[in-house]
């Protein structure tokens, strides 16, 4: 078994500030990794960390772009098992995109058609959640996620394992271990009382 990572983020910038209001959801975008390091994050968001306007395919990271302009991105990180073959078709998807992405945009119109509960999708053309929706199909990953997909939707996902919750910026595998070690004693502590 191999994993991939789905990291939901809340950055604090105007746009994500303007999302977040009008849907009332706790994060305003979600990407997909390939790492448990978060170096090889990927989705569909501003191309400039400094140009909100200008959007696209984008390789993210915990230290470049948008995340390392803004420092107090909150964020939520799952891990999900997966077989070699649906490692290999995620993957081969990212990089098939990443090849082409000057023919890819990022969808404003559906990103606005959300927050009216309509679905609007074009041709080469995501926001993020439809992004990581779409690799996730392609890696033929089970997942219960509506048609019309908002970064929140991911929080409900089943059978993912929640390894962080936290600054960004302060993610890293000693991170993970203090968390997961820390429900360990909770969940053990929750029997003793049962």
């Amino acid at each position: 078994m191999q994993k991939i990572y789905i990291i939901l983020t809340h950055t604090g910038t105007v746009l994500s500030k303007i999302i977040k209001k009008w849907t009332k959801d706790e994060f305003s975008h979600v990407s997909i990794a390939l790492d448990e390091e978060l170096e090889q994050m990927y989705s569909f968001g501003r191309i400039n960390p400094y140009n909100p306007l200008w959007g696209g395919f984008v390789h993210e990271g915990t230290k470049i772009g948008t995340f390392k302009r803004f420092k107090n991105t909150e964020a939520l990180v799952y891990s999900i098992d997966v077989t070699h073959e649906q490692y290999m078709k995620i993957r081969n998807e990212i990089i098939r995109i990443s090849e082409h992405k000057n023919e890819y945009s990022f969808n404003i119109i559906g990103l606005l058609a959300v927050g009216f509960h309509k679905q609007i999708h074009l041709k080469h053309s995501f926001y993020c959640a439809e992004f990581v929706k779409h690799i996730l199909e392609v890696g033929n990953i089970q997942n219960n996620l509506p048609e019309i997909v908002r970064p929140e939707n991911f929080k409900d996902l089943e059978g993912y394992t929640v390894l962080y919750r936290g600054k960004l910026r302060k993610y890293n595998k000693e991170k993970i271990k203090e968390y997961l070690i820390k429900c360990i004693e909770i969940c053990t502590k929750r029997k003793e009382v049962i």
